[in-house]
């Protein structure tokens, strides 16, 4: 194995005019130094076909960091002091950083609405008008983006940390103008993903050509300061929120501009941020418009819960504001705004139990407890104690899946099946279902996902892993049981099914199946063979799908050092049939102690100058630690949705994490009287 390591680019826009490689040539162990001469040209784009994959190395700089060469060692001491000693020459140009810099270019998109909302709003008897900012944040998983490349038997095998090991195999075969068959992409696990190893990155065919010409396997482990650089990452965004109310305390108007921060050619939609914001409530006319702003910087892109979160801080921050400026209790205004009706499609929801999320949130926390007024409940230290809650939801999706099962006579049991593992407990959902449904021993049960050489692979992101795999297991272990019996033909042997199976002199018994989301067709498979993108939902033909969440946290400010404590959070979430209790209830932890962090710790700074990341590293970008954390207290309505698919499931790992922030916000200003619209709220804000 040989070790990699990438050069990134000294300027954040421009072009490089030459490259030094002679004095990395020549450190011990370099075995190659590889720039934009050794990659093939992009491919030229086609705009009735898939996009282009990301670049490999170019001379065409568009952001700082981005990769100018690679040096390639026989280990990764050799492979670190190589990239260290490449110098480049450049000719720079302008370029703007932030969204506030000159040169950056506004781009409006299509808006997402319902009645008019700027005449309802008018109309409207009270009115809330604030604006609220959500900072760049950045993924940490403590796993790094790493992969590695061989030749072996004709084929290309890649093993990456990706979510999307498809799209890498096709993303690969078309930088370097392969075969597809050719190559394989196992990402069978990746460790922390959470949509940052969703997105395609040049490094996968950078370090896969690098292999093929050194004729030797390659590995790439992508330091976190460049990670920083160079992957996704959830863009700083602008929410100007306006909501108005009759005057009965019926909200009758919302209308909401977001803006967020996006690369020259970045496609990260921020028309999104409304795709929560518009479900929650019975709002009739919801105006939801939305705006790049361009700047030269990398791409923007999915970070867990990526655009309902920033968004429901925003939104159900405002939702409070009103609340309290109606004189109303915070979760009463919220159950009586309650609605059954998509606004934006007219269609009923498959199922909704955000007001039993509500109603059970608030008994468990002890809601009726609570003064109304701001800064009244004390903590026996002195501290100032606050209780907030807030609402979010998120779009229940569904992508197709193929699954193949094998039972053995001798005890073995193999199932591939489409989706990729990142912690989140997928395979623990899929044995699940097939012990339960086979009898099989799980010990001796092998699940393979994420390796496109044993099953057709689709992206695992937005909520949709369980969604997609786990109807198809159904499906496999119900097909498995009728082969099983057809083989038989009346016999009853005794015995688990293996012994049943050897009973038949058979080694073996396969099955397919495969699954669909409502209202796709056998394209969606063919997409699925192909590596394509084919995801239903939330909007069905005949209803839409979403999940909910209700959060109730208990805030203490210090009456000195104004240090914000968390000392417990009840959270009830609505993702229909729950598959796993265990993983389910971990995801909801895992949430809201990310949710913490974002609300009270994460910000990426980013130095205007340069277009640089300064605290790229775990040091400086504080996160959560378990001292920060207090009693999190989690239930799941655990009520299946027969329409949403088979199994009667919604998706969840995405939706814990939206409105704990806002709710952690909300309790600040019950504590504080302190209505602070920013993440993350620090201490200088509450001096």
């Amino acid at each position: 194995m040989a070790h990699a390591m990438l050069v990134p680019a000294r300027i954040a826009k421009g072009r490089v005019t030459s490259v030094d490689t002679g004095a990395a040539s020549a450190v011990p162990g370099v075995l190659r130094v590889l720039t934009a001469k050794d990659y093939p040209a992009p491919p030229e784009t086609d705009e009735n076909g898939p996009p282009p994959p990301p670049p490999t190395i170019l001379d065409a700089i568009a952001y700082r960091g981005q990769p100018i060469a690679l040096v390639v060692a026989e280990t990764i001491e050799a492979a670190i002091e190589g990239a260290e000693a490449v110098t480049a020459r450049y000719a720079e140009e302008a370029f703007a950083s932030k969204i506030d810099s000159k040169g950056a270019v506004r781009e409006e998109t299509e808006p997402r609405e319902a009645g008019d909302g700027t005449r309802a709003l008018a109309d409207a008897a009270t009115r809330i008008d604030q604006r609220y900012v959500t900072p760049t944040q950045h993924h940490n998983p403590i796993e790094l983006i790493a992969t590695s490349a061989r030749l072996t038997d004709g084929k290309l095998r890649i093993h990456e940390s990706s979510q999307y090991s498809s799209g890498v195999r096709g993303a690969v075969a078309r930088s370097l103008g392969y075969d597809p068959a050719t190559i394989e992409a196992d990402s069978s696990y990746i460790g922390g993903g959470f949509g940052q190893k969703g997105s395609l990155y040049g490094y996968s065919a950078i370090v896969a050509h690098a292999a093929r010409l050194i004729r030797r396997p390659v590995k790439l482990v992508v330091p976190r300061s460049q990670i920083f650089h160079q992957a996704t990452f959830r863009p700083e965004a602008h929410h100007h929120v306006q909501l108005g109310a009759d005057t009965g305390g019926k909200m009758v108007a919302a209308v909401y501009h977001a803006e967020h921060e996006q690369s020259r050619a970045g496609q990260f939609p921020p028309s999104d941020y409304h795709e929560a914001t518009s479900r929650l409530y019975d709002i009739p006319n919801y105006q939801g418009t939305a705006a790049n702003i361009r700047l030269d910087r990398n791409d923007p892109g999915y970070m867990r819960c990526p655009h309902p979160h920033p968004s429901c801080f925003a939104f159900e921050s405002a939702v409070d504001e009103l609340a309290i400026e109606l004189g109303r209790d915070p979760v009463e205004f919220r159950l009586a705004n309650d609605g059954m009706t998509d606004v934006l499609t007219g269609k009923p929801y498959s199922s909704k139990f955000m007001a039993e999320c509500l109603r059970e949130g608030a008994r468990r926390f002890g809601w009726d407890r609570r003064t109304a007024e701001p800064g009244s409940m004390r903590s026996p230290s002195g501290g100032s104690i606050g209780w907030g809650v807030a609402v979010a939801a998120y779009p229940s999706m569904m992508v197709p899946s193929i699954g193949t099962l094998r039972v053995y006579a001798n005890g073995r049991t193999t199932y591939s099946i489409s989706g990729h593992e990142m912690g989140q407990g997928i395979r623990t959902s899929i044995a699940n279902v097939l012990v339960q449904g086979l009898g099989i021993d799980p010990d001796k049960l092998e699940i393979s996902v994420g390796n496109t050489a044993t099953a057709p692979q689709h992206i695992t992101a937005g909520s949709w892993g369980s969604a997609g795999a786990i109807p198809t297991t159904a499906q496999a272990v119900s097909r498995m049981q009728s082969a099983l019996k057809q083989l038989l033909g009346g016999r009853t042997p005794r015995g688990d099914i293996h012994r049943r199976l050897a009973s038949t002199k058979r080694p073996y018994l396969e099955v397919q199946a495969s699954a669909l989301g409502p209202g796709q067709d056998a394209s969606a498979l063919e997409s699925l063979r192909q590596g394509g993108y084919a995801v239903a939902g939330p909007e069905y033909p005949a209803f839409t799908t979403m999940s909910y969440i209700a959060h109730f946290v208990e805030v203490e400010v210090e009456p000195r050092l104004r240090r914000v404590r968390m000392p417990r959070v009840v959270s009830v979430a609505d993702c229909g049939r729950v598959i796993s209790p265990r993983t389910a209830r971990s995801q909801i932890i895992g949430g809201v102690v990310w949710a913490f962090g974002s609300a009270l710790r994460e910000g990426t700074e980013i130095d205007p100058r340069y277009a640089g990341y300064l605290n790229c590293d775990l040091a400086d970008y504080v996160v959560p630690v378990n001292a920060d954390i207090g009693e999190i207290e989690v239930d799941l309505i655990n009520e299946p949705d027969p329409l949403a698919n088979s199994m009667g499931l919604k998706g969840l790992g995405e939706v814990v994490m939206a409105g704990a922030s806002a709710a952690i916000a909300n309790a600040i200003h019950h504590a504080t009287g302190k209505r602070i619209r920013h993440m993350p709220i620090r201490i200088e804000d509450m001096l």
